[in-house]
């Protein structure tokens, strides 16, 4: 008798429970039912919770926002529903493409009035780095507040409250409205209030929950005490690459590299090769459109999945999309010119000079052999970062 009472005072206080509207998950309160236009399983749902995570891996920009089931599933909802803009043509997967690592292929995206200024960026892997700002040129200061600076923004989404734009408050009413909403926050709040810190966590928990970590160099890293080592599954010349992306240059005083290796590690750390958060400018200074320098971008997303194991490139590189393959991107780098760019990171400029890394035809290849090891294949095809709309 005692256990069935425990059992019912449990079922009540889960359905009965509530939080205090700040934007943290509350308890679940009802199963909401959509199978009409959801492709989900409310009472079976994909894990996102608990997704297993290699030991060496150990950057996280989380910030208090912990991934739950219920409240990523909301988040992939709001991810895929075109709802979100003001004509219902664009939505956060519009731009940010399961296929291509949640980046985009063209160099720059459409929305509902015009093109972006920059290419958009890969979210693969977004949680887990130093740097907790966000965009290209870092002026969101968390993933949460990144989340619904496009639906506010005239041309990417349209709910900025100018150029005629309706506001925000305008798209809280409008999901109101909308069929499923106030369920779906019940659902993963314990409350159908709909408020934007509500929506920035949702979103924010469905992209981190976003990872791979199942590439040829997850294998060898395991199998190794550091990145260091050459790793027993990789070939002869992705072994060369590794040490090459890792090691630093050695320069003369003009700049010129007479030893030792690339230095991409300094600033795309490993294991996550993710950004160092201390990273300035990489001397890309123009712009998409090629209409003005740019000096402010210090960003970039992690270089796992940047191409996918074939080769293939995930998008054009880079914020202005125009280095459209791995040999392009090289070239930039092999070549820095400093001119007027006061921004520089000064790990790009040795004794204050562009630097030269006089690649050879060899290192290219063996670099790009390494960087190929970092995609893995679960997130082109996951079903739980997939469209979950029935079509």
């Amino acid at each position: 008798m005692k256990s069935v009472l425990f059992a019912l005072c449990f079922v009540l206080f889960v359905s009965c429970g509530n939080n205090d509207n700040n934007g943290d998950l509350g308890p679940v309160s009802t199963i909401p039912e959509f199978s009409n236009i959801l492709d989900i399983d409310f009472e079976n749902l994909p894990n996102y919770s608990n997704q297993s995570i290699p030991s060496y891996i150990t950057r996280d920009n989380t910030n208090g926002n912990t991934i739950t089931d219920e409240g990523a599933t909301l988040g992939r909802i709001l991810f895929y529903d075109t709802n979100l803009s003001s004509d219902n043509t664009i939505a956060c997967a519009s731009c940010h493409k399961q296929s291509v690592a949640f980046g985009d292929d063209p160099q720059v995206s459409t929305g509902v009035n015009g093109v972006t200024g920059r290419h958009s960026m890969r979210l693969v892997n977004a949680r887990f780095s130093d740097e907790d700002q966000f965009f290209w040129d870092e002026r969101a200061s968390t993933l949460e507040m990144q989340t619904t600076m496009p639906i506010q923004d005239h041309v990417e989404m349209g709910f900025s409250g100018e150029n005629g734009d309706q506001n925000f408050a305008n798209l809280i009413t409008k999901l109101e409205q909308t069929d499923y909403y106030s369920e779906l926050f019940e659902f993963a709040y314990g409350t159908d209030e709909i408020t934007e810190a509500k929506i920035q966590n949702a979103l924010a928990q469905f992209i981190r929950s976003i990872q791979s970590f199942d590439s040829k160099y997850d294998v060898g890293r395991a199998q190794a005490n550091n990145d260091g080592q050459p790793f027993q599954n990789f070939t002869d010349e992705e072994n060369t690459g590794k040490q090459l992306f890792l090691a630093p240059p050695q320069f003369n005083n003009q700049g010129s590299r007479i030893g030792g290796g690339l230095g991409c590690a300094g600033c795309h750390q490993a294991p996550e090769f993710s950004i160092d958060p201390n990273s300035l400018n990489n001397g890309v200074i123009g712009t998409a459109d090629n209409s003005e320098t740019d000096f402010t971008i210090t960003r970039s997303p992690s270089l796992r999945d940047v191409v996918k194991a074939d080769g293939s490139a995930n998008g054009p590189f880079m914020h202005t999309g125009t280095n459209t393959n791995f040999d392009l991107l090289l070239n930039h780098y092999n070549d820095i010119t400093i001119g007027a760019n006061n921004n520089l990171d000064v790990r790009l400029r040795p004794g204050g000079n562009g630097q030269q890394l006089n690649l050879t035809q060899d290192e290219r290849d063996a670099v790009f052999a390494f960087v190929k090891t970092l995609a893995g294949s679960d997130v082109y095809t996951n079903e739980k970062w997939s469209n979950p709309f029935i079509q």
